[in-house]
């Protein structure tokens, strides 16, 4: 979503150069955004303080001569770096009491920015723009030599059709549809005579084993196997993915693929797959969406009464 708000900027300013401060896992993404010029390894993790260490980096960016910085999490410590950096604007929402750190700072009305990436890009834009602003659509550029080196890696045969399967999803259970259900489509598309592929991190193994297990060990299981580059360079070789609200799906938006995006906990509304070509199973029901990582229901029906049926026929 972010590259919506470097697309943007570039349309703006065509000259700007934009670096971006990120973790470094993101990086083999960042690669593939032609509007970011340099990556920038933010060395501190999720939750982190480390007041030291951020007047430190700041500092050390204080030679890159940088004439705007937009901070794009609401927290107060992320505000940090780009003050002890001395960039002349910074520029992001209110958030956690920001006056100071920020001197470009933004109110967030979340009745006209009701997505994440209207939030985002509205930050590139002058204050006075008319909101909610229109959005780039993000797209990832794919090097063929790197398709090929992934081909090779894993020793693959492409066929015709290839239908991707995401089980995963970082946040909780209740944003992952049953690996019961995965199995089904599966077979389905398997015995049609489909390759299926199953994409996660280590974290998302259990769910995969779970789904080829019931298929007879006929998908191929990429879960923990490959880094992110790899991932991304595999999901761009198939043809339709299957997916929770996850990582993996904003991955597939931005390679243009068609998705079968599935939300259970989470709003469509608030972080949908920015990809004409997806197409958003939410059930709407009077709990969800909860934003919880478990249903505090126990029933998880958001999800568990999508049946793979519907998710066959959408296919």
């Amino acid at each position: 979503m972010a590259q919506s708000l470097f697309i943007t900027l570039k349309d703006v300013q065509p000259d700007c150069q934009i670096d971006v401060l990120a973790p470094a896992w993101s990086f083999s993404l960042l690669e593939r955004m032609p509007e970011v010029a340099n990556a920038i390894a933010m060395p501190l993790s999720h939750g982190q303080f480390a007041l030291l260490d951020r007047i430190k980096l700041g500092i050390k960016l204080r030679a890159e001569g940088y004439y705007q910085a937009i901070v794009l999490p609401n927290s107060w410590k992320s505000a940090l770096i780009p003050y002890f950096a001395n960039i002349p604007v910074r520029t992001g929402y209110i958030g956690e009491c920001r006056w100071g750190l920020l001197n470009d700072a933004r109110k967030l009305d979340k009745s006209l920015l009701t997505m994440t990436v209207h939030r985002f890009v509205a930050l590139g834009l002058p204050n006075s723009v008319q909101l909610p602003p229109e959005y780039p659509i993000p797209g990832l550029v794919i090097n063929p030599n790197q398709q090929n080196a992934v081909i090779e890696k894993f020793n693959l045969t492409q066929s015709a059709e290839i239908l991707a399967l995401c089980p995963g999803a970082e946040y909780g259970p209740a944003k992952r549809w049953p690996a019961s259900y995965y199995a089904e489509v599966a077979r389905h598309k398997i015995d049609q005579g489909w390759q299926v592929w199953l994409f996660g991190s280590d974290k998302d193994k259990e769910a995969a084993e779970q789904i080829n297990k019931k298929v007879d060990g006929r998908c191929i299981d990429f879960t923990g196997r490959t880094s992110l580059a790899e991932a991304v360079d595999l999901m761009s070789l198939v043809n339709i993915v299957v997916t929770n609200d996850s990582g993996l799906m904003h991955v597939a938006a931005a390679l243009d693929k068609k998705i079968i995006a599935l939300y259970g906990s989470s709003d469509p509304n608030f972080t949908p797959p920015l990809n004409a070509k997806a197409h958003v199973i939410s059930l709407n029901l009077d709990c969800s969406p909860c934003f919880k990582r478990e249903c505090p229901l126990g029933h998880t029906r958001c999800l568990t009464d999508i049946k793979p049926d519907q998710v066959i026929n959408v296919i």
